[in-house]
Formats: C-alpha cells, sequence, structure tokens
C-alpha cells in the first residue's frame, strides 16, 4: 500500500458518511413533500408536559389514592414503583376493564395533565414549526395517549390552538384505545379526509411509530438523545430527527 493511498482512505470515508446524511436528509425531505396533514404526539415533540409536575410525582400520587381505597394489592411492586402514570392507568384497566374505578383513576389523571400543563416547557422549535408548517397550509392534528383537555389547555396557552382545532384526539375511555393501537391516528385521518399515505406523524416513542406503521403513515421520530433515537431505530422508525430545527429547515424551503 502506497502512502498516497493511505492519505486517501480518510478522504474516502468521509465521503461516504457525508452521502449517507445527505441522502437521509433528501429521504427525509421526501416525506415532508408529501405530506398533507400532519399528525402530532403532544407529550415529547410538542412540550416536556411532566417538566416540573414531574410524571414521577402523578404516579405517586395515583399509587397512594389507589391504596387510600385498600387497593394495596392491585398493583404489583414493579407497578407501584413506576415513574409512568400510564402504567398505572393500564394496569388497573387490565384488572377492572370499563370500571367505575377506572373512570375515576383516569379523570384524577386528567386533573394533573391539567395541572401540569401550567408549567410544561416547550419543546425547541416545536412553536414555530407548527406555525411555519400551518401557514404553508398542512391541516394538523393531536395524537395522543394524554387528556385532549390537556392537549388542548396547553396549545391554547400558547396560541396554537387554531393550528389544530377540532383536530385533538386524545385519551378514550376505552384505554384498550391507547396508542400503539391507530384508533387515534384514523380518527384524524377520517376527519380530515387524507389517505395514510398523503399524512405524516411526528412522535417520540416506539409505540408512536408503531400506530403509524399499523395505520399506514409515514413517520418521523423526535428523539431528545442518544438513547430515544436508539430506541426509535430499535424499534424500526428510519426517519429520525435530534432537533425539530432540521423539520423547520426543510418546511421553509
Amino acid at each position: 500500500m502506497t502512502p498516497d493511498t493511505k492519505r486517501n482512505e480518510p478522504a474516502a470515508a468521509g465521503t461516504e458518511g457525508a452521502t449517507d446524511a445527505t441522502e437521509a436528509t433528501d429521504a427525509l425531505r421526501d416525506v415532508i413533500a408529501r405530506a398533507r396533514v400532519v399528525l402530532w404526539d403532544f407529550d415529547g415533540p410538542i412540550c416536556r408536559l411532566f417538566a416540573r409536575h414531574t410524571a414521577e410525582g402523578v404516579a405517586g400520587e395515583l399509587v397512594e389514592w389507589l391504596e387510600s381505597r385498600g387497593l394495596h394489592g392491585l398493583l404489583t411492586p414493579g407497578e407501584r414503583r413506576s415513574p409512568d402514570p400510564q402504567i398505572l392507568l393500564r394496569a388497573v384497566e387490565d384488572r377492572h376493564p370499563g370500571s367505575d374505578l377506572v373512570a375515576e383513576l383516569e379523570e384524577r389523571l386528567t386533573q394533573e395533565e391539567l395541572q401540569a400543563t401550567e408549567s410544561a416547557m416547550p419543546t425547541a422549535y416545536a412553536d414555530p414549526l407548527i406555525r411555519t408548517w400551518s401557514a404553508v397550509g398542512s391541516p394538523m392534528a393531536i395524537t395522543t395517549n394524554n387528556s385532549a383537555r390537556a392537549a388542548r389547555a396547553y396549545l391554547a396557552g400558547r396560541g396554537l390552538i387554531d393550528c389544530f382545532a377540532p383536530h385533538i384526539y386524545g385519551r378514550t375511555q376505552d384505554l384498550r384505545l391507547l396508542k400503539p393501537d391507530p384508533y387515534c391516528l384514523n380518527r384524524a385521518l377520517s376527519a380530515t379526509g387524507t389517505a395514510p399515505s398523503a399524512a405524516v406523524m411526528i412522535g417520540d416513542s416506539p409505540t408512536d411509530w408503531e400506530a403509524a406503521t399499523r395505520a399506514g403513515i409515514p413517520f418521523v421520530g423526535y428523539a431528545r438523545g442518544e438513547s430515544g433515537e436508539k430506541r426509535l431505530r430499535a424499534a424500526g422508525a428510519e426517519h429520525v430527527v435530534r432537533t425539530l430545527e432540521t423539520l423547520l429547515r426543510i418546511v421553509r424551503q
């Protein structure tokens, strides 16, 4: 191997990496260009709902409420320690489907989510991306496992409600229809008269990706960091961005 060949190797590797990145950006640009309707998950891509009113605290409050009613044994030790209130809600639904207990627990979670909207942190670039995408004529919908009331309250507080209303689809009384079931996504498609291939979903979890895939909707993952990106790609997501600025630049072109 000659010295010249050795010097050329890093340049070739760098060129290959740049080509891959360009191809990925072009593919993402094509997904965005084809989208006529944009479906958004709420907690994550739009805001950190439990930034200060923490999810761990909410889960703890729900566990204490269940225990105050003599239902300590309803949850497993792992579920009682879970920092995710959605896990608790699903666990109670699994054991008492459609019961008044589930309905009351769900309403308590909704009230906690509404309180959390007052201190939620906007995701970087989410507001300008939503406004820009809406301004160029793309209808938008919220498709979330959170309460629609909480999503509506947050969006109203940020002056974004007109970009989405009336298409805000959240948790229903039938918890079996939470994502990864595509129910709320299909509601959005039906209400806007949109074919799955003419939409795109922005989500931050494997359940978002699965729901979009089951509905036949192209998916763009949003990840705050490396671990989030790894989870999305391990689930099967092809398009993942670490910042919504990437999408904002594409939409503005």
